[in-house]
This record gives C-alpha cells, sequence and structure tokens, in this order.
C-alpha cells in the first residue's frame, strides 16, 4: 500500500511541475498571436502567483477539515479546467480568468503534499519528490515547443491538460490506498492553528523569512541566468538560452543525489553542505575571468547548492514545530516562497537595468547569507523541541 501511494504522489509532483514551465516556453507565440505586448506575461503569473499565496495560507484548514486526498484531488482537476482553458483562450482577460484556478490548485497541492510527505515519509522521498518536479518542468516546454512548431500554442496547453487529467483520474483511484494514513493526527479532522497563531509560534518567523531569502536566490537564477550570460559574457540569445537550462538540470540531478544521503546526514547538515556548494557557484561567478565557461561551471554548481535546500527544510519543519502545526507552517512558507518568486526576479531587473548585470552575484550571496542565517537562528531557537534534531 505505502509503495502504491509513494508512486501516486511522485506522479502528482510530476504534475505539478508539468504546468510551471508552460507560459515562460509558450509565450512567444502567445503574445505574437493575442498581439499583446511582451510585459504582459507578468500581468498572467503574477495572477497565477497571487492564487497560489491564497491557497497555501487556507491548505491547512481545507486539509484538516477534509484530508489531503480530497484537497490535493479537487486541486488537480482545477488545474486541469485552468490548462483547458488556456488552450481555448483566444483574449487576454481570459488568460487573466483562467490563472486563477491553475494559481489555487498548484498552491494548495504543493503545500498539502509537502506537508504530508514531511509528515509520514523519510528525508529521502522529499529530495527525490522535488527531483520529480523538476523533470514536469524539463518536460512540458518540449511539448510547447513540438505544438508551436507543428500546430498552435492552444495544443501545447492542450496535450498538457490531458496528461493532467489522466494523472486526475489516477489519483481518484488511488483514494483508498491514502487511507493507510488515516489514524494519524494529520488526517483527523481538528482546529487548525491558524496563520496568526502559527506566526506567534517561536523561531516560525525566522524559518519563513530564510525560506523567502533562498527561494528568492533561487528564482532570480532561474529567471535571469540566460540574460547573465548574453550581457555580462556577450554570447548569442541563442546559445544563452541553452546554457541557462544547466541550472535546471544542476538542480534536478543534486536532488537526486542529495535523496541518497539525506538521511545519513538529515536534514540541517544538508542545508548547511548545499549552501557551502551555493556559495562556491557564486564565488565562481564573481572571478573577474571574461571566458563563459567559467559562467557555466558556476550555473551548475549553484543548481547542485540549491538542491538539497528546498526539500530539506520543509522536511524539518514538523520536527521543529510539531506535527499538529505543520500543516498551517508549511501553508505559510509555501506563501513566502510564492511572494519571493514574485517580487525579487523583477526587482533584480530593474536593479540589473540601472547598473549592469554583472552585479548578479552579489545580489544572489545577500540572499543566500540572509538565508542560512534565519535557518540557523531557527534551528538554534527550536533545538530543543525534538531529541532527534541534527546538532
Amino acid at each position: 500500500m505505502y509503495g502504491l501511494l509513494l508512486a501516486v504522489i511522485y506522479l502528482v509532483f510530476i504534475s505539478l511541475g508539468l504546468p510551471d514551465s508552460l507560459l515562460g516556453s509558450g509565450w512567444p507565440a502567445i503574445h505574437t498571436e493575442l498581439n499583446l505586448p511582451v510585459s504582459y506575461m507578468g500581468f498572467v503569473s503574477m495572477t497565477i502567483s497571487c492564487g497560489t499565496v491564497i491557497s497555501s495560507l487556507l491548505s491547512d484548514k481545507l486539509t484538516k477539515k477534509i484530508g489531503t486526498r480530497a484537497v490535493v484531488s479537487i486541486s488537480i482537476f482545477l488545474t486541469v479546467a485552468a490548462l483547458f482553458g488556456f488552450s481555448f483562450s483566444t483574449r487576454f482577460w481570459m488568460l487573466i480568468v483562467f490563472a486563477i484556478p491553475y494559481g489555487l490548485g498548484a498552491g494548495a497541492i504543493d503545500a498539502a503534499l509537502n506537508n504530508y510527505i514531511a509528515l509520514h515519509f523519510k528525508a529521502k522521498h522529499m529530495s527525490w519528490l522535488h527531483c520529480f518536479w523538476g523533470v514536469g518542468t524539463i518536460v512540458s516546454p518540449f511539448i510547447m515547443g513540438y505544438a508551436v512548431t507543428n500546430a498552435t500554442w492552444h495544443d501545447g496547453y492542450r496535450i498538457v491538460g490531458f496528461i493532467q487529467l489522466a494523472i486526475a483520474i489516477i489519483m481518484l483511484l488511488s483514494l483508498p490506498l491514502w487511507k493507510v494514513n488515516k489514524n494519524t493526527a494529520e488526517e483527523q479532522p481538528q482546529k487548525s492553528v491558524g496563520l496568526i497563531g502559527a506566526l506567534k509560534i517561536k523561531g516560525v518567523p525566522f524559518l519563513l523569512l530564510g525560506f523567502f531569502a533562498y527561494c528568492a536566490a533561487e528564482a532570480t537564477t532561474m529567471y535571469w541566468a540566460s540574460t547573465y550570460f548574453v550581457e555580462v559574457k556577450k554570447i548569442s540569445v541563442e546559445q544563452a538560452a541553452n546554457l541557462a537550462s544547466l541550472f535546471y538540470i544542476g538542480l534536478t540531478a543534486g536532488r537526486f543525489i542529495s535523496g541518497f544521503i539525506t538521511e545519513k546526514l538529515g536534514d540541517r547538515k544538508m542545508i548547511i553542505i548545499g549552501t557551502c556548494i551555493l556559495i562556491c557557484g557564486i564565488v565562481l561567478l564573481l572571478l573577474p575571468i571574461n571566458s563563459y565557461v567559467f559562467a557555466i561551471a558556476a550555473f551548475i554548481v549553484i543548481g547542485l547548492g540549491c538542491a538539497p535546500i528546498y526539500p530539506c527544510i520543509i522536511h524539518s519543519t514538523p520536527n521543529h514545530f510539531g506535527a499538529e502545526n505543520s500543516g498551517a507552517i508549511i501553508g505559510i512558507q509555501m506563501a513566502s516562497a510564492y511572494i519571493g518568486t514574485t517580487v525579487i526576479p523583477p526587482l533584480f531587473g530593474l536593479i540589473g537595468n540601472a547598473v549592469g548585470f554583472t552585479i548578479m552575484p552579489i545580489y544572489l550571496l545577500i540572499f543566500v547569507i540572509l538565508m542560512i542565517t534565519m535557518t540557523e537562528l531557527t534551528f538554534h531557537i527550536t533545538k530543543n523541541n525534538s531529541a532527534t534534531i541534527d546538532k
């Protein structure tokens, strides 16, 4: 039962990643066909982000009332509706409308499943699950590329919509498997600690700030690596687009590797090791060398360093704050992550335009230092909450 359930959850994490890279890969075709300014993608992505923040904050209450399996099932069908809605959109306002259910569905799945895995499965699965999310983000651009080449961008969304629908049906068929944990505290109806109550728990504000800082650094790297190669290393746009994907490869490979060693070292040590590797990658970017070869190595190393941090911070949450509070706290963590990924990368774009994109490694370093400082402060504050915490 556990093995089958875990397989379904892995599949759901692929489904979570599938739509995430569709908008960016399809936007050149979308804005051309709909006669929209390139910058309008920001309105669509911000609408999605607002939905994810709202559903992340509400996920704990929903999970306590109807259970994780119901929240995940409903949320997947919301994303299915959104994807098919995008596939039939012929006006900008339609994109905005269908961005709402996509954001609501994605945020609820993310928060509910991350908490479920943190409570019921070993640390290695958290790393591998986020590795599978990376697989989903890698596959989608190829689907959109095929659709744009052979048909239209509408078909790209439609293909992913059918894949998502198949996963949603599998999720429904798997509902009996989720009963293996029906007697746990997380699955029993109970009162949620709530947003205000969670923020009052000692150490939570520091954890949220640290998670925000990490996600800000990761998203800035994802969105601006290609521009860095063009503006700073002076290579072609086409070549830069291919090289920027190395960060995703480093991130996905790193999470696969992390799954084999996380249980031996523990979440805290993995976060520290990841941070050290991440800083090494940033230092490579800082080297005053014109050749872009060092920049290529730098982004791969940065991806490897980022790999264990996100899943390990989430997996450690129940250990620090208790299973009864983890749902609410992880929900707020997801909200802080979405805020960081929405606000900080555009801010870097403004700064880069003003002073030059060579400032990227300094910008990343600021958030990495903030992340590890706040995370270590959280570990220190909560060190007496569990006898099994890594010291």
